[in-house]
């Protein structure tokens, strides 16, 4: 069992954090630690009320790590802004909406919960299911209209047939 000295493990946590929140794999794979480790470390760092965003995309993180983000970049300037944002994969524009909503007391979107999005798959599968009924219904119409067309354009040419031939035999 390897042991870390405190400072290498609070520089590999960095990696975790926002704003380079890297995710648990490309941080095991750098540093040749098992996913393992980095999870109980990760989940130690919960429970001390550390933020640790649990995805990747900055649209996806939580109100505590975009704030995090906007109190890390508060007093930078312009061009320390944008070195930083590009250090870090963010763009300025987020950044500063994200300040502008925290400094007007506008809550930033939150993650749905999982009953939440458990409501949602299962409605997206209603949809999905009534749109391939639907599709089916429209075929089926498709061929009778299709059907009763032909008949139609039969039933013209047999008349124009036999005008021709009652006109030919008088």
């Amino acid at each position: 069992m390897n042991r870390y000295s405190p400072e290498r493990k609070s520089a590999i946590l960095k990696k975790l954090l926002p704003p380079s929140n890297m995710s648990v794999a490309e941080v095991s794979r750098q540093e040749n630690i098992s996913n393992v480790t980095l999870y109980t470390w990760r989940k130690q760092l919960l429970e001390k009320g550390v933020v640790v965003p649990d995805s990747q995309s900055p649209e996806q993180w939580s109100a505590e790590a975009k704030l995090a983000v906007v109190a890390e970049t508060l007093a930078f300037s312009e061009v320390e802004l944008s070195e930083y944002c590009r250090k870090n994969s963010l763009f300025p524009e987020k950044v500063k909406a994200w300040k502008d909503a925290f400094l007007n007391g506008q809550r930033p979107t939150a993650k749905p919960s999982k009953a939440e999005l458990k409501a949602a798959a299962k409605e997206a599968l209603r949809d999905k299911r009534e749109i391939h009924q639907l599709k089916k219904e429209l075929r089926r119409k498709e061929k009778a209209l299709a059907e009763a067309a032909a008949l139609l354009v039969l039933r013209k040419k047999l008349n124009a047939f036999w005008e021709e031939k009652n006109n030919a035999d008088e």
